[in-house]
């Protein structure tokens, strides 16, 4: 827990519908801090990581943001490429989680939840009380991902590469939430977790 906090861990592979599942635990009145999302920021135009993106990749900002489709290339099959921006983005990505949550808990809300997808991967599970796991079975988590555009199947197969199976997140999970039979069933999945976790206690209620 951090500072009162009861912090939510909303995790799942590539196409599992996890971000369906954040936007429900919004629309419940839970705070979500994205990650990816921050990740996408820092690296637009005046966004803090340009500079130093820039200066470990050169030629990856043009007209004063990262450009993805030159990056990615560099670091994508590139472990070390890899983690040399990894060691950038991952402690201002913190900074600003911390900053969020803070935020979070002036403006009074006790529950707070962090949608980090390689959550287990990169031993954050460690600072949640819940996790939650988005799943749905693996031909309709393929279809979701192919459908997306520039999506190929070298490509996908690269980035579960760098996943946990969905069974073993499965396995690691507090809580699964189906996203395969419904959006519906996800919803409803998402209020009876949440209602768990308030019935825990007031300090944990919104």
């Amino acid at each position: 827990m951090i500072r009162g906090r009861f912090v939510i861990g909303l995790t799942g592979s590539i196409g599992m519908g996890k971000s369906f599942a954040a936007s429900c635990l919004r629309k419940e009145g839970v705070p979500v801090f994205d990650a990816d999302a921050e990740v996408h920021l820092l690296m637009a135009k005046g966004g803090r990581a340009v500079r130093a993106v820039e200066a470990a990749f050169p030629g990856v900002a043009v007209n004063g943001s990262i450009d993805r489709t030159k990056l990615g290339p560099l670091v994508f099959g590139n472990q070390e490429a890899l983690s040399r921006l990894e060691r950038i983005l991952h402690p201002m990505v913190g900074e600003e989680e911390r900053s969020f949550i803070a935020r979070a808990a002036r403006s009074g809300h006790k529950i707070v939840a962090r949608d980090v997808p390689l959550l287990f991967e990169t031993g954050g599970d460690k600072r949640c009380d819940i996790t939650l796991v988005v799943s749905a079975p693996a031909h309709i988590q393929r279809a979701r991902v192919l459908a997306r555009p520039g999506m190929t199947e070298e490509r996908l197969s690269q980035v579960l590469a760098k996943q946990l199976p969905d069974a073993e997140k499965r396995r690691k999970a507090d809580i699964i939430i189906p996203s395969g039979l419904g959006k519906r069933l996800t919803r409803d999945r998402i209020r009876q977790a949440l209602r768990g976790i308030r019935q825990k206690g007031k300090d944990y209620g919104r």
